[in-house]
């Protein structure tokens, strides 16, 4: 049997191989090909990290010899030797998964050097402050990523050197400095792991390799995974490749770069550089980075070169590049290639710029943009009217597009916390790390005093769509004392800021924001999206206004309308009240009664905002219970108000308490037993319709839909008290009217017997929350106390009711739409749960053939791209 392979030189892979080299190695494979100035190396698969779980945390023997053979072949490649005394080589071991996480797990720069290396590099190239340079960089970098020793001791004996030596910037420090230095950082390392820094590159190799193994499962990268639905089983690969030198000089630097403005979408080349550094100098922030269009003036030579293997990889890969380079004593090497994160306006612009150049048809450029990125244009930015009045006191960096809000948060930990409790808050820091995810996740916006374009903070930020301004060096922060200190003014925890990611100023207030409007390239890409897909898109809106903003959005109906929230309302709860105190029928259909003309008229206004779009309208949802008070003086004052003693009221709440009540007396149960309740709804829907109809011509066909059925019995029962009263309604107002009675499936015993309920339903929509609920067992408020001990041992690595599980809630879903299909042919099907809006489910409701989903208003352009693209890769 053939020995399976687990390590590849980037001479034997090609682009074909993403799942098993890793995005950036299959990359590196294919620059290879294409005869760009690559560092050669080799990537260690996929495959070997997962194996390395699967064998207990531990790389095979067999892996083991695999990656040392490889090394050889590399020794041949570039005429070095790994771990030699004379001409040594070094690498750098990167992580590389099949999609980009950037900044989510870690890299390990010059490793290979030891004290006789390092003084073998330093006769070699006649630079000893580049050799200990490099490795002060590798002793730091290894200790923190393999070794869990913190940065942060080690970065302040580099700030004690530079004070002591009266220098500012670490280039400024001589050889002898360097060298010192890395006598202090080995004592630091054996006073803080017990033993001496290890001196043995194979050992360092694998100490590496394994650690990148490892940080595939660090806390940040699973929050981010989450966050962006990369299956744990995937795995990283590691790529081992050649060191080539930034920092040898100043005929040497090393950069970041985008082959189009990541920010706006602009075509023109958009990075930074430095001289005489290191890749992690770049993006630290610790000194200012030149802009790329400066090389131009610097190296003309270079600058020729660069943009000609930048055009040549952006043709080659039909998209925005973000690439990695670096000069070595004035030779330019590409270290990595991959397609760019970048804010919503920019992939927008981007993608249309891209078919309008020939480049991509409307089909591949509508897969170019990821339908959650647009969830960041369809919330507020700042009032324009307000900005004018209002100054800003500091200015940074405009890193991501949008505008925030909020109280300051200094630290990831109390940003989280404090947007757990509600509170909106803006996460403002000397410069983020990759530790601070879950802070930025929580945080309306993102404010750093050090860091560039392409800094940590910038670029995670564009990639989750977050307001973010960076490399404001006016600000003051002190983290410890928890006070910023911005144009002579000390801000705290209690105190708002407001900054703007578009343009870079920062406000010392709370300013108000507006909702913006689909124009522009946003209009464009939409449209092709629409001429794509073939599932329809409506929302779920309660409200006129919520109706009409999802109709500016591109809903194509309601898909679930909660009557239930319309009770709510201060002018309506007494009468609500009333209806479930009442002791017999004749009082509640008094209570119901006034209730009818506020729900006729919420239906017309929903009606109007419609116009001709159909509209899905629930009946009375949850359990009663939920109407009454709980707090002993509002108990009292109800009972005042309904004329009820206080003992009379809390025997009624007392009646209606449940052990279970997600489970208990709500949906189509309490128009079983209370059927005046179904006939008020009918009567306010059947009537609001009517009145449409006559006094705007509107064709409306309501849809009203009976909720929880779980037996073809109730749900007849119910339908029939819908019939009779629509009946006697239109006989009433002398109008005919088309409407249709559906159901809800939202539980498993209605997916189940799906084929019997579809003889009286004529939809069926699935209300996934519930369904959800039913079908794992466990309820969706209390799940959040345990679901994050599933998250941590694997049991789970998403959220079921955030993403749909496809396993087992869809395959009931499977099940009722293939049953119900067979009882009536063309029985509509749409889904009204929360995963409504999620692509991944949207994806998986395109290819049960329903006829829609329905979401938030907000969501809608979200789902809209989410069909067009299920609807490309189905044709694929």
């Amino acid at each position: 049997m053939e020995k399976k392979q687990y390590v590849y030189l980037f001479s034997e892979g090609n682009a074909s191989m993403k799942n098993l080299l890793g995005g950036k190695g299959a990359n590196l494979a294919d620059m290879t090909t294409l005869g760009i100035p690559v560092p050669q190396g080799f990537t260690v698969t996929t495959e070997a990290c997962n194996k390395y779980y699967a064998d207990g945390k531990m790389i095979a023997p067999q892996i083991i010899e695999e990656i040392h053979e490889k090394m050889k072949e590399l020794e041949e490649q570039t005429g070095k030797e790994f771990g030699s005394l004379t001409n040594p080589l070094l690498v750098s071991v990167r992580s590389g998964a099949r999609v980009s996480m950037p900044g989510m797990m870690d890299t390990i720069l010059n490793l290979g050097l030891n004290d006789e290396a390092v003084e073998a590099m330093a006769k070699l190239t006649n630079n000893p402050r580049f050799a200990y340079d490099s490795y002060r960089r590798f002793i730091q970098m290894f200790a923190d990523v393999v070794m869990d020793v913190e940065k942060r001791l080690f970065e302040e004996l580099l700030d004690e050197m530079k004070e002591s030596k009266g220098v500012h910037f670490d280039t400024d420090l001589t050889a002898d400095d360097l060298k010192e230095l890395v006598g202090q950082f080995k004592v630091l390392y054996k006073k803080e792991k017990g033993e001496e820094f290890p001196s043995d590159p194979k050992t360092q190799l694998i100490e590496a390799i394994t650690a990148v193994f490892r940080s595939w499962d660090n806390p940040r990268a699973i929050v981010y995974r989450r966050l962006n639905d990369i299956p744990g089983e995937w795995g990283t690969a590691v790529n081992v490749q050649q060191m080539v030198f930034g920092n040898k000089g100043e005929t040497s630097g090393t950069g970041v770069a985008f082959s189009r403005n990541p920010a706006t979408g602009e075509n023109l080349i958009y990075g930074e550089y430095l001289m005489n550094a290191q890749g992690e100098d770049v993006v630290a922030g610790i000194r200012t980075p030149q802009p790329i269009s400066q090389l131009e003036e610097q190296n003309p030579v270079i600058y020729k070169q660069f943009m000609d293997i930048v055009n040549k990889l952006e043709k080659h890969y039909k998209d925005m590049q973000d690439m990695e380079f670096t000069i070595e004593d004035g030779v330019l090497y590409f270290l990595q290639t991959r397609n760019g994160k970048r804010t919503a306006q920019a992939a927008l612009k981007i993608a249309v710029d891209l078919v309008e150049e020939e480049m991509l048809s409307k089909e591949k450029a509508i897969l170019k943009v990821d339908p959650k990125q647009l969830d960041t244009l369809l919330h507020p930015t700042f009032d324009e009217e307000k900005m004018k009045k209002v100054n800003p006191v500091a200015k940074g960096l405009p890193a991501s597009p949008g505008a925030a809000c909020g109280k300051i948060s200094f630290t990831a930990e109390e940003a989280k916390v404090r947007h757990e409790n509600g509170e909106k808050v803006v996460l403002v820091r000397l410069e983020t790390s990759p530790e601070d995810i879950e802070g930025m996740i929580a945080a309306e916006g993102i404010l750093t005093v050090r860091g560039g374009m392409t800094s940590h903070a910038a670029v995670v930020a564009r990639g989750m769509g977050t307001c973010c301004v960076a490399g404001c060096g006016e600000l003051k922060v002190n983290e410890e004392a928890k006070t910023l200190e911005i144009a002579g003014r000390v801000l705290t925890t209690e105190d708002f800021i407001s900054i703007d990611g578009t343009t870079g100023n920062i406000y010392a207030e709370a300013l108000n924001t507006v909702t913006p409007e689909i124009t522009g390239y946003f209009a464009t890409f939409m449209n092709w999206a629409d001429e794509i897909r073939s599932l329809k898109v409506r929302t779920n809106a309660d409200t006129p206004r919520d109706a009409k903003q999802a109709v500016e959005f591109g809903a194509e109906g309601i898909g679930l309308c909660r009557t239930e929230h319309m009770f709510f309302a201060e002018d309506r709860i007494a009468a609500v009240r009333e209806m479930i105190v009442a002791k017999n029928e004749d009082q509640r259909r008094k209570a119901l009664e006034k209730l009818l003309p506020m729900q006729r008229e919420d239906f017309i206004g929903i009606y109007e905002a419609l116009e001709d779009r159909p509209a899905t309208i629930r009946f009375l949802d949850p359990p009663l219970h939920e109407f009454l008070p709980t707090d002993e003086a509002d108990i009292i004052a109800l009972a005042s108000e309904m004329d009820l003693s206080v003992e009379e009221l809390n025997g009624t709440i007392e009646s209606l308490h449940e052990f279970n009540p997600m489970m208990g007396h709500r949906g189509c149960r309490l128009a079983v037993s209370y059927p005046e309740i179904a006939e008020m709804q009918t009567r306010a829907i059947i009537e609001a319709a009517i009145e449409v109809k006559q006094n705007k011509g509107f064709n409306v066909v309501p849809e009203i839909m009976i909720p929880l059925v779980g037996e073809i019995k109730e749900l007849k029962y119910v339908k029939d008290v819908v019939v009779e009263t629509a009946k006697k309604v239109m006989e009433e107002k002398g109008v005919e009217l088309e409407y249709k009675v559906g159901t809800m499936i939202e539980i498993p015993r209605a997916a189940l017997t799906a084929d019997e309920i579809a003889k009286e339903a004529e939809f069926f929509s699935f209300g996934t929350n519930d369904l959800t609920q039913m079908t794992f067992g466990f309820s969706r408020d209390d799940a959040g106390k345990f679901l994050a001990d599933y998250y941590d041992k694997k049991v789970y690595e998403q959220d079921p009711f955030a993403k749909l599980d496809q396993t087992g809630v869809g395959a009931l879903m499977k099940i009722a739409c293939e049953k119900g299909k067979t009882t009536r042919e063309n029985i509509k099907l749409g889904i009204c749960g929360e995963h409504g809006g999620d692509p991944a489910s949207v994806e998986f409701c395109h290819s049960l053939g329903l006829n829609y989903v329905s979401c938030s208003p907000f969501r809608v352009p979200v789902a809209r791209l989410a069909a067009a693209q299920a609807q490309v890769k189905n044709k694929r």
